[in-house]
């Protein structure tokens, strides 16, 4: 399986996933950098997976049906683009002989779902929409920092290996904010550096491991000492994970 990141827009990815033949489109927003995707690599275009309603996600559903030879997906919870099947956690989602486990991930959007293939990609990948981003995640629009904490513990519990594929180009401006967080984490400094070298060649960060991720995202590392000493100082009344992580999405809210 290839796994592409398509930019949109002017920080979004749509992930497209293929065997050579036929591929998957995860959050297309926009029609355009799929249509030319698939023409330039003969693909068909086999399925949708829909994150979560947001119309940098979804803007582009419609205009692709008429390529589609297969199922849409999106949230069970959310006003996407019809007709899709929903889907919630306990749910799967089968495309290109691929099985996709879903996930509820509430708190960016109340009804944001991700989307988890254990094996049949090659190493796991999830499709974590705007949930959890490289060294971020993302705002709290419509859910509490407990549903937020809640939901990255989800993903955070992945096999290291898995592939995240998350939804915008957001890593270098995360891990300013992740080492404004932790100063003296080493795996953020150099993370930094080899992302800024991607950058500068013009190649995407993403996709990121949730390992890397438990060592450089400050919103998965909110029991670190470190991590809640920095909370503390910012506004969080006390230790416990929910806390911590409000006081974060706060500050990176204003960080700059």
């Amino acid at each position: 399986m290839n796994l592409i990141a398509l930019p949109a827009f002017a920080d979004n990815y749509i992930w497209m996933i293929d065997d050579g033949a036929h591929a998957i489109v995860v959050d297309p927003g926009e029609p355009g950098p799929v249509a030319e995707a698939l023409d330039a690599r003969r693909l068909e275009l086999a399925a949708i997976l829909m994150t979560h309603y947001h119309a940098d996600h979804v803007g582009g559903v419609d205009a692709l049906r008429p390529r589609l030879k297969g199922p849409v997906y999106g949230p069970a919870h959310e006003r996407v683009p019809e007709p899709s099947i929903g889907r919630e956690e306990g749910d799967s989602a089968e495309a290109l002989g691929l099985d996709f486990e879903v996930l509820d991930v509430p708190a960016h959007t109340a009804g944001h779902i991700a989307y988890f293939n254990r094996a049949d990609a090659g190493e796991p990948i999830v499709f974590c929409g705007d949930t959890m981003f490289s060294a971020g995640c993302g705002k709290l629009f419509e859910g509490t920092a407990a549903q937020m904490y809640s939901s990255l513990g989800k993903l955070a519990q992945l096999p290291d290996a898995t592939r995240v594929c998350c939804g915008h180009e957001y890593t270098l401006s995360n891990l300013r904010f992740a080492q404004a967080v932790e100063p003296a984490n080493e795996d953020i400094a150099r993370y930094q550096e080899h992302c800024q070298s991607l950058r500068a060649a013009g190649k995407p960060t993403l996709p990121s491991t949730i390992g890397r991720e438990r060592r450089i995202n400050p919103f998965l590392r909110c029991g670190e000492p470190a991590v809640i000493a920095a909370a503390r100082a910012h506004g969080a009344t006390s230790n416990s994970g929910s806390d911590v992580l409000a006081a974060l999405r706060t500050w990176k809210n204003e960080f700059r």
